[in-house]
């Protein structure tokens, strides 16, 4: 089981995680007269440098280099790929919006955006939703509606980061690339075309020769290092519904800053009712969650298991309860666990009479 200390340990490390995630967001106001583009690119180096840091620190070298040798074809190479491009412009517009007065309308698309992912696994992975998931999914679609119907349209910016993310996680999920393997070689990927990027719009000579840089741009190393950490450390001490719940404060963080940093009115991003929607339908995903994480304590409990860690996405969430299987399977496993320990007794016995 998961003790309480781990898991208290597992919330500070996700809240911390999505707050500086947030933070991250309002680099392009501080690095100004850098452009948002540019800010973008400037962060995919960072985010390598840091990243290679944190892989060379935890000696994980070994595990990126024996994935990539079980791509042997060139389709398999050709899908490997293919996402990078995907993350690339999900980066881009997360530095390149909220200095064009985008900021709420792409907090909106990352409100959305764990629905889109709910129904990428119903269709796409046949993963049954829960009743709270569905009414949470009707209630963000009649947001959007009304929207659509009311002003004749729904936000670019939103469109791009809700509809965005998904094509990427279902390719890098079809050859289960691991996150920390896929994410470095997506950085790697586009570092040629960041640095042409900065050398061609003059980003690596503004940078330079400008004060605040050589402290700002570090410091965008050190959260993105520190954030990356500090999720990896929730997703080993934290079950997985209780961890996708909590990733759900980053949105919230983006909504506040840009409401009280960005000085965007409310009314930019969306309508009223639909933003009221959309806070309904996440606090439905939030009792869901509570709801799961409830149900995998008390199962985990008769089956004697410690609760299953993030390591697969998009995560299934099952609320069957199957009281009378658990308990037959708690009464197996204890049997086993006896047998296992006359056996061992009785090897102990043998090895004994065989060394005198």
């Amino acid at each position: 089981m998961l003790t309480t200390t781990q898991t208290s340990q597992g919330t500070i490390a996700a809240v911390a995680a999505n707050f500086l995630y947030s933070l991250l967001f309002l680099f392009g106001l501080l690095m100004q007269p850098l452009s948002g583009t540019q800010v973008a690119s400037w962060r995919v180096l960072m985010m390598l440098l840091s990243l290679v840091l944190l892989v060379s620190v935890l000696k994980q070298w070994q595990h990126i280099f024996d994935y990539l040798k079980t791509l042997k074809t060139s389709k398999e190479w050709f899908l490997f790929i293919l996402p990078t491009p995907i993350l690339g412009a999900q980066i881009w517009i997360f530095m390149w919006a909220p200095v064009n007065d985008l900021g709420l309308e792409v907090t909106l698309g990352y409100f959305l955006y764990p629905m889109i992912m709910i129904m990428v696994g119903r269709f796409f992975y046949n993963e049954a939703m829960t009743p709270l998931q569905w009414v949470a999914t009707i209630c963000a679609a009649l947001g959007i509606a009304y929207d659509v119907w009311q002003y004749g349209a729904i936000s670019w910016a939103t469109l791009f980061v809700c509809l965005g993310y998904p094509p990427y996680y279902l390719l890098r999920r079809k050859l289960a690339v691991p996150p920390i393997t896929g994410l470095i070689s997506d950085l790697v990927l586009l570092t040629p075309v960041v640095m042409v990027a900065l050398y061609m719009n003059g980003g690596f000579a503004l940078a330079i020769t400008t004060d605040k840089f050589w402290y700002l741009l570090p410091l965008l190393g050190i959260i993105s290092t520190a954030a990356m950490s500090l999720t990896m450390v929730a997703s080993q001490k934290l079950p997985v519904s209780l961890f996708g719940t909590l990733c759900y404060l980053e949105p919230i963080f983006l909504f506040i800053f840009s409401i009280t940093i960005l000085h965007q009115s409310i009314n930019e991003g969306a309508s009223l009712f639909m933003y009221g929607m959309i806070f309904v339908a996440l606090l439905i995903m939030i009792a869901d969650s509570a709801l799961g994480y409830r149900a995998r304590r008390r199962d985990d409990r008769l089956h004697g298991y410690n609760e299953p860690q993030v390591g697969s996405f998009p995560p299934r969430r099952r609320l069957t309860n199957r009281r009378i299987e658990g308990v037959l399977a708690a009464h197996r496993f204890r049997k086993i666990k006896r047998y296992q320990q006359k056996i061992d007794k009785m090897t102990r016995k043998i090895e004994q009479l065989h060394s005198k």
